[in-house]
């Protein structure tokens, strides 16, 4: 099938009900829809993204956080669907859902994007912008270079602000997480 055809079966709104649906539907990809109604398609994550994202999960497990508390590919609603790599949320404050099958982020402690090469412009600055406008304390990259340098950064009078100099995760591993 293709693209003129997919295109022309697509509504001209798309709502995250749509891309819900879309992705129940399509095991293979993941969607994302950014607030002004941008429709993104990604193929799945690569082995060494996946590998990051289970090294970050692992770290967390290791200072105490639980399987209620760190998720991997959540979709919160930020005002549009998002899927971060992981989302860590407050004890007791597991991720709950409020528009479609986004949880909404009412105890998000941090989301976490690693940068994958065709997300580089919205892994740092698209999603770092409607996070901030959604009120995510807390927004995390990991870039994919040599050293894997985790950006921090913390929500202040609305826009982030680094929480400390860029460290390479395998520096950052080492240390407890900063987070309440």
């Amino acid at each position: 099938m293709s693209a003129a055809t997919i295109g022309a079966q697509m509504p001209t709104e798309i709502t995250l009900d749509d891309v819900a649906a879309m992705s129940a539907a399509d095991e293979h990809h993941r969607y994302e829809l950014s607030r002004e109604g941008v429709l993104s398609i990604m193929p799945p994550a690569t082995p060494e993204h996946a590998l990051l994202v289970s090294r970050l999960t692992y770290w967390l497990y290791q200072y105490g956080f639980d399987f209620q508390q760190v998720t991997a590919d959540c979709g919160i609603d930020v005002g549009g669907g998002r899927q971060p790599d992981l989302t860590v949320w407050a004890k007791d404050k597991p991720p709950r859902r409020a528009r479609s099958s986004y949880a909404g982020i009412d105890g998000l402690l941090v989301a976490i994007e690693v940068v994958s090469p065709d997300s580089q412009m919205i892994d740092h600055v698209i999603k770092r912008a409607e996070y901030a406008a959604a009120g995510v304390t807390r927004y995390w990259i990991v870039d994919r270079d040599k050293a894997n340098p985790v950006h921090m950064f913390l929500l202040t009078d609305g826009t982030y602000e680094p929480e400390r100099d860029p460290v390479a995760l395998a520096w950052l591993v080492n240390e407890p997480p900063n987070l309440p």
